[in-house]
């Protein structure tokens, strides 16, 4: 309290106290009652309004200590001792918690400045962290002399030495360890921050740059951290690539931007060199070609067309066809029947194309537009815009564009168009109708259920989210079991019911949305005893849904998966969690999978708690709705809670159901 007071009270001077007063006091009230997330939440408030002294971000320090908050202590202790570089105590506090977070070398650092004020404390966890880092590297040093190409030596010895700031060494084996072994770009990454760190900045945008357009994800990812924000000049890719030179994809770039630069002879030599690595690249094959036809070399140009004409892209082979007026082979994946005769058109497609792979949405569009300005009846062009527009979540733009090319002569065209139109265009609408229905048997129960919605839905503008009205049922052939011996009171199945409600949901946001609901429940079954006619009835919960593979109506390995967390009112205000899921391969029309089900509640009631799994089939019919799919599942199954369970605690289940839905 006397530290309390002694930080506080310079604060209020003749002028009367500082903003930063109240917050400090809250922030030590609730330090003495320990409640440590009140007085962080004051602390921080105190350091906004100006209160930031070297002792306000240490009792802050401590304070997230105490929650567990080692980084954010850490933090806290290192801008203490920015404030006052005198102030050994904050400084060693922070280069402890640096230590134990993972930054050894800042660790090290601070220790070893602290030492040579005469510190016996900083003097021995320096040698602590030292030593061993001196004999590591010691050792890896002796395994090289004994196998130089010993790629786990350079890997440590790299990864020490930037550990023990002896920079050069660690920029050295860093090199050396990615020469031995190419494909991991991590070590290019480590090499960029060495070289950052020693001054030499070019060298470093070199080595991020080719780790960034590398294979690898998560060391493409880290290497976009440490570069500048803006897109990287000519001479930073030729120095990446002097690095990197078997880079394909940083060459790709380089040729795409000195191409759209307009410096057309530097990138057909890009363009020859990716031609030379990867001749099936028929894209850069075809720019080359372009490019050549362009200068007026038919001769150079001649083999390279005739490659892309002959290869397996006939979609490009036929964008090469139409540039050089030739008749459009239409066989296995016909063309747009008016793909553009023009060059400069041809171009921007493959330069639209280009960017599509390579997920430069915003390029694409550009190059579509203007592919679409040079010929207004290409419907190829209008499909890619749609769905570019529907990618950048402009859903209202894509519409229009799916519009227009459902009119193409083109089947294949105009049949991708009409499926994109009908899938998205309901989301656009202010109101939009969804039906769906689930009846199903079961031969655990003995029993056919069905379950099904009709909501009608209105968007509120920008707001994520819609308002709807909505009639559910639910019920089942049996109504009850009626009591037995062994089951002295009426067992249910279903609700029995149809539910009405007003609710409102979110928009799915990478699959998940919420939603929530108040309505009446009431029941169909007239005059029953125990079952009331109307009650209120109040449900909502978070839904989320992923699909991997191949779907329905194509062939190859799928996995899909549903979880929902739904709270109902009706049921003593229980919550229930359920997670479905499914992974299998599809056979055009039909999909073999096995099933894993797991069921559980808040109030751990027998029937809704429970796990089943098994094989299933799921498939259409000819000639009826595409959304119309038919399934069959033989599962086994355990109920995990056998408290008050009348049944068996294991059981098997056949089931077969018909699922069916519509959108208007």
């Amino acid at each position: 309290m006397l530290f309390a007071a002694l930080v506080v009270a310079p604060m209020a001077g003749a002028d009367g106290p500082k903003p930063s007063y109240a917050a400090l006091e809250t922030a030590y009230s609730a330090l003495r009652a320990r409640d440590y997330d009140r007085a962080i939440a004051s602390f921080r408030e105190a350091i906004r309004l100006g209160g930031g002294t070297t002792g306000v971000h240490k009792d802050l320090a401590y304070t997230l200590l105490k929650t567990g908050d080692s980084e954010a202590a850490r933090d806290e202790f290192a801008e203490a001792a920015k404030l006052d570089s005198s102030d050994a105590t904050a400084a060693l506090e922070f280069a402890f918690l640096a230590y134990e977070t993972g930054e050894q070398a800042e660790a090290r650092r601070v220790f070893d400045r602290i030492r040579k004020t005469g510190n016996a404390t900083a003097e021995q966890a320096f040698e602590n962290i030292d030593r061993p880092l001196a004999d590591g590297i010691r050792r890896w040093q002796e395994a090289l002399r004994i196998s130089p190409d010993n790629f786990s030596a350079h890997q440590e010895l790299g990864r020490l030495a930037e550990q023990r700031d002896e920079l050069p060494l660690a920029a050295e084996h860093y090199l050396a360890a990615w020469r031995l072994k190419p494909q991991y770009r991590e070590l290019l990454v480590a090499l960029g921050r060495v070289e950052t760190a020693m001054g030499k900045t070019e060298d470093a945008k070199a080595a991020l740059l080719a780790a960034s357009r590398g294979a690898s994800p998560r060391a493409a990812e880290q290497a976009r951290e440490l570069l500048p924000r803006r897109y990287p000049f000519v001479y930073e890719f030729r120095r990446a690539l002097e690095l990197d030179p078997s880079n394909l994809r940083l060459r790709r770039e380089l040729a795409y931007l000195l191409l759209e630069m307009k410096q057309k002879a530097e990138a057909e030599l890009e363009f020859d060199k990716i031609h030379e690595q990867d001749p099936p690249d028929l894209l850069s094959t075809a720019q080359l070609g372009f490019l050549r036809l362009e200068r007026n070399d038919a001769a150079g140009a001649r083999p390279l067309l005739d490659a892309v004409m002959a290869g397996k892209d006939v979609e490009l082979a036929n964008r090469v066809r139409a540039a050089l007026k030739l008749p459009l082979v239409r066989e296995d994946a016909p063309a747009s029947a008016h793909a553009s005769a023009g060059g400069s058109s041809v171009e921007a497609k493959l330069m639209a194309k280009a960017s599509l792979e390579k997920g430069y949405l915003k390029d694409a569009l550009k190059y579509l537009t203007l592919a679409h300005e040079d010929d207004p009846d290409d419907y190829w062009v209008m499909l890619k815009l749609g769905w570019v527009y529907n990618m950048l979540h402009q859903d209202k733009e894509a519409v229009q564009w799916f519009r227009r090319a459902k009119q193409s002569p083109d089947e294949s065209i105009a049949d991708e168009a009409s499926k994109a139109y009908s899938n998205i265009e309901p989301g656009t609408r202010l109101i939009h109708t969804t039906f769906w229905a689930y009846p199903f048997y079961s031969s655990r129960w003995g029993d056919a259920f069905g379950y099904a919605q009709i909501k009608t839905a209105m968007r509120l503008g920008s707001l994520p989210i819609d308002v709807y009205a909505s009639t559910r049922f639910v019920g089942d052939a049996l109504g009850e079991i009626a009591p037995t011996r062994q089951i002295p009171f009426p067992e249910y199945l279903s609700e029995n019911s149809v539910i009405f409600a007003l609710g409102m949901a979110s928009h799915p946001w990478h699959g998940v949305f919420g939603w929530f609901e108040a309505g009446e429940s009431v029941s169909y079954l007239p005059n029953h005893p125990n079952l009331p006619a109307a009650v209120p009835d109040y449900r909502g919960g978070l839904s989320y849904a992923k699909a991997l593979g191949h779907t329905i109506g194509s062939r190859g390995a799928f996995f899909e998966t549903n979880e929902d967390a739904v709270f109902v009112s009706r049921f003593l205000d229980d919550f229930l969690v359920y997670t479905q899921s499914r992974a299998g391969y599809s056979f055009g029309g039909a999909q073999v999978y096995w099933n894993f089900d797991v069921t559980t509640d808040s109030l751990r009631q027998y029937w809704a708690n429970f796990v089943d799994t098994g094989p299933g089939v799921r498939f259409r019919v000819p000639d009826t709705p595409k959304s119309m799919l038919f399934s069959l599942a033989m599962l086994r199954g355990a109920y995990t809670i056998n408290r008050y369970n009348i049944w068996h605690p294991n059981f098997w289940d056949f089931r077969a159901g018909l699922w069916y839905a519509f959108t208007h």
